[in-house]
């Protein structure tokens, strides 16, 4: 038998759960952000170690920057720190899309409590 008490607990259930996956979203979002704030200097790129035809070798850094190639060269003293820095730019690139994939979560969800 279909009891309308019934049904206004299920909905509490699916507002509370609905209520309690944007808490979440919006954690995993300042999460994220606080992770963005927290990287240091970075920079685009890959470093490899090059050599030249008689045999010395060096770092070059190859990047694309606003639509155009570039490579450069980057000292052994300065290797290490090239290294963190790309590394840290990569993580950066993986954390936006994660906070974009997040953001558009929290917007649909948003979205259609705004509208019911």
């Amino acid at each position: 038998m279909y009891h309308y008490s019934d049904t206004l607990t299920q909905f509490k259930r699916q507002k509370e759960a609905k209520m309690e996956k944007i808490k979440e979203l919006r954690s995993q979002i300042e999460k994220l952000k606080n992770e963005i704030a927290n990287l240091g200097d970075m920079r685009p790129g890959s470093l490899t170690r090059q050599r030249r035809k008689w045999g010395k070798e060096y770092w070059q850094i190859s990047y694309t920057h606003r639509g155009r190639g570039r490579t450069g060269y980057v000292s052994d003293a300065r290797h290490e720190e090239a290294l963190r820095q790309t590394e840290a730019y990569k993580r950066f690139k993986g954390i936006c899309l994660e906070l974009v994939d997040l953001s558009v979560e929290l917007a649909k969800l948003t979205d259609k409590e705004s509208v019911t």
